[in-house]
């Protein structure tokens, strides 16, 4: 019995060693990022080895630390750069996205779950197949139909429109799953009491599923916060850009601002940070129970 407890300590050594090893490969360039935006200076060469550099000196320049610790390129983006206003413009879109996508999605899917009509089983279908094609597959009809036949290019309604078009198909499986593990029994006796189909929607299945609209409404957000390239053929004016679209100008062919371009990627991943920690305790039992019943 000792002897078993002995190899499986120290299977999991190794196994933790494994761990720890991809983990900082994985955290390796977001030091390299925290350090740049911190250096005060627009170089990537952070430390400098010299002429004839030692083994020390290869060692010292490949460690992702600053020669000094400034945050003038984080204040510097913020004031002498138009960085605030795209930061906002991306605000404005996922804010609109999440709501639109998350609205949506949850009355869709309920309706999926719940209730048995012509063209469901193709519908479901037809939004597990939009997933499986790339979504720059879908930009040219996108720009055709916002731009040219809605007129609703270079706006924060057209973006928002892409945008909850491309979140919404994941959001109506992850919800219809979610909305299968909730008991009819529950339904039906509010129905007995005299409750209508609206009233039981909004006030008996929505906090009853608040998990799986956590995990949908935080897909939805990073959807309208970190996507590029549509947000780049879309916003063609400068005080329209989103905030990855204005990273892209901080390091171009003639000019590389490579400490704007961190410190501006920092401040970019601060409220996803902080919107997953907020919802991390739905994540789990959200994700789980969405993958129980198709």
């Amino acid at each position: 019995m000792a002897k078993n407890n002995l190899e499986g300590s120290i299977s999991h050594v190794w196994l933790h060693i494994f761990l720890l090893i991809f983990t900082v490969i994985a955290i390796y360039p977001i030091t390299w990022v925290l350090a740049i935006a911190f250096s005060g200076t627009q170089e990537v060469a952070i430390a400098s080895a010299g002429m004839n550099p030692s083994a020390w000196d290869r060692i010292r320049t490949a460690l992702p630390w600053p020669d000094q610790i400034s945050i003038s390129n984080f204040v510097e983006v913020l004031t002498d750069q138009p960085f605030g206003s795209w930061l906002l413009n991306s605000a404005i879109v996922a804010t609109a996205t999440t709501l639109l996508g998350v609205f949506l999605a949850c009355t869709a899917a309920y309706a999926f779950s719940r209730f048995r009509f012509p063209g469901r089983h193709v519908g479901l279908m037809s939004f597990l197949v939009s997933q499986m094609f790339p979504g720059t597959l879908m930009l040219v009809p996108l720009y055709i139909i916002v731009v040219q036949m809605l007129q609703a290019g270079n706006s924060f309604i057209g973006l928002t429109l892409v945008y909850a078009t491309t979140a919404i198909p994941f959001c109506v499986w992850m919800l219809k799953g979610y909305f299968d593990t909730i008991s009819v029994e529950i339904e039906e006796s509010a129905v007995m009491d005299g409750a209508s189909r609206a009233v039981i929607f909004f006030r008996i299945i929505l906090p009853l599923a608040r998990p799986a609209i956590a995990v949908t409404a935080l897909f939805s957000f990073m959807t309208g916060w970190n996507e590029f390239i549509m947000a780049s053929v879309f916003m063609e004016s400068e005080d329209m850009y989103t905030a990855p679209v204005g990273l892209r100008f901080f390091v171009g062919g003639f000019l590389q601002q490579w400490g704007y371009f961190s410190a501006g990627a920092v401040i970019v991943s601060v409220p996803v940070c902080i919107l997953f920690m907020y919802t991390q305790r739905h994540l789990v039992s959200g994700l789980t129970s969405g993958g129980v019943k198709g």
